[in-house]
Order: C-alpha cells, then structure tokens, then sequence
C-alpha cells in the first residue's frame, strides 16, 4: 500500500538549504513509492496573526483550507523549518496557529482535563537546521522548538510518534558536508519515516 506523506517546508527565505532538504525527502519518498504532497509555507497567502484568538476566529484563506485537507490525508507528516533565536520562524509558527484549531487538531468537552486528538493515526518528523552545534541547543537551550512542536503541539492532536533530525552548524558546513546532508535526508524518504 502506498504511504501518503506531506512534507510541510517552513523556512520564509527562498531559496533555502530548508529547500533542498524537504526536495531531498521527497525524491527518497518518491523512489520508496510513497504518494508524496508538498507546501512551502512562503508561497502561501494567509494572515500569520491568529487576529481574534480562538473565540473570534479569523476565517481561514483558501491556502490554509488545502493546508488542513493535506494534513487530514496524510499518514505521515515531515516538518523542515530552520531554528531561528531557538524557535521556528514567525511564518512557521503563524501557520502552526492558524490551522491548529480546537475542531480541527482537537476538541475539548467540558469536565475533561484533556482534548479529544483529531489527528491520531499520523506519525511526523522534524527536519530542523541551525547555524550553532546541536549540542549546545540541547544541553543548555533546552531545545524550545523540538519541545513546542513534539510535546505542545503534536502530543495535544495525537500526532505520534515523531521523530528528529537536527542538521547543525549550517553556516560553517562545506558544500561536500551540505551534500552528505543531502543523501542521508533522501535515505529517510526512502524509509518513509
């Protein structure tokens, strides 16, 4: 059976090496014989400012209305967006607001501590780049991004399990080291994981 996998590529500079990653994971889906959706966050039209909250909801442009039925087809999810001051970008994290609405990623029901998750039965990774060592985003950032997305967002909708892929010290890597990037990302399309 063929897998359904929507690549979701945040970074708002284009061209970016965000780019290539996310067409590195779509070639290895692809070739894997995977059905494979992508959007690129900076050709969408939306307002990034969640206008209103939840109680008076901004109604949705058509470009986030594809975004949430692309979401709803997929059974797995591929997140790539750099770490900007130890978060996603302003773009990224609009998007993440706007689409992620209680009705559509979960429910509450009054008396209940906890959600309904509307998006169970989808598996994700995050493709995330950074110009300082991963390390030290580790250890001593405590990973901001990582945890927003895995924990606040993905745990919440029941999204899992969800892997990561940190590409590090982008900005001092050799174009062979750019490369080798490059293939090892292609060889998890081809893993579909």
């Amino acid at each position: 059976m063929m897998k359904k996998i929507l690549i979701i590529q945040g970074n708002p500079v284009s061209p970016s090496y965000n780019g290539a990653i996310a067409e590195a994971y779509r070639k290895g889906a692809v070739q894997a014989g995977a059905e494979v959706r992508m959007i690129t966050l900076n050709e969408l039209e939306f307002n990034m400012n969640l206008e209103g909250g939840y109680r008076n909801k901004l109604p949705l442009e058509p470009d986030l209305l594809e975004a949430q039925e692309a979401i709803k087809w997929a059974e797995h999810l591929v997140w790539v967006f750099p770490i900007w001051w130890g978060g996603p970008p302003a773009l990224f994290k609009g998007f993440i607001d706007r689409i992620f609405m209680p009705g559509y990623a979960f429910k509450y029901h009054k008396g209940k501590l906890f959600p309904d998750q509307l998006l169970k039965g989808r598996t994700a990774r995050m493709i995330t780049t950074m110009d300082g060592p991963n390390w030290y985003y580790k250890w001593f950032q405590g990973e901001p991004a990582h945890k927003m997305m895995k924990i606040s967002t993905f745990a919440l909708t029941g999204i899992k399990p969800v892997r990561i892929t940190p590409v590090d010290l982008v900005g001092k890597q050799s174009e062979e080291q750019r490369k080798k990037w490059l293939e090892k990302i292609e060889q998890l399309g081809r893993k579909m994981k």
